[in-house]
């Protein structure tokens, strides 16, 4: 019976010996282009709510170039990415490229600039709706605002921001 394990085991290690070549093979190159790095850059804002950055994200990672519906004529594509606290449309070039966004994102979390202007200068008023709207063009840039609804007893006030707290 020890012959038989001693002769088990050493078939087991030897077998390792024997096992299989490494073969090396050459990959193709692999190219990674950031198409859409210019609307990342323009309506980034460190300050802004996790829904906004999301679908932003969302947005400039859509490659259109490889859906069913992509055709080369076309000189625009209109995509519209929905999700319970915003809306974004988002309109992308026959390369892919997107030329203009329209963003619209309601009672989502304000940046501390814009809350700590409101209480400044309405201490005793209370936020009770909001809204983020963002405008991008390629050749502008990005135009960023916020609406903002406010309620002191029976009286409502409607106020215009940009992101860093400035009335407009």
């Amino acid at each position: 019976m020890k012959k038989f394990i001693l002769s088990l085991l050493a078939i087991g290690l030897f077998s390792f010996v024997y096992s299989q070549e490494a073969k090396l093979e050459e990959l193709s190159e692999v190219v990674v282009e950031a198409v859409n790095y210019k609307y990342l850059n323009t309506t980034d804002n460190k300050a802004a709510a996790v829904p906004v950055k999301m679908l932003e994200r969302k947005a400039a990672a859509y490659d259109v170039t490889t859906k069913d519906y992509y055709q080369d004529n076309y000189d625009y594509y209109s995509v519209s990415f929905v999700i319970p606290d915003g809306k974004l449309v988002a309109v992308y070039g026959p390369d892919g490229k997107i030329l203009r966004t329209i963003e619209k994102f309601t009672n989502i979390q304000l940046p501390d600039a814009v809350r700590t202007a409101l209480q400044d200068r309405f201490p005793s008023w209370e936020i009770v709706k909001d809204v983020y709207r963002i405008r991008y063009e390629d050749r502008k840039g990005a135009l960023k605002n916020y609406k903002v609804k406010l309620q002191n007893g029976d009286k409502t006030m409607r106020v215009m921001m940009s992101e860093e707290g400035e009335f407009l």
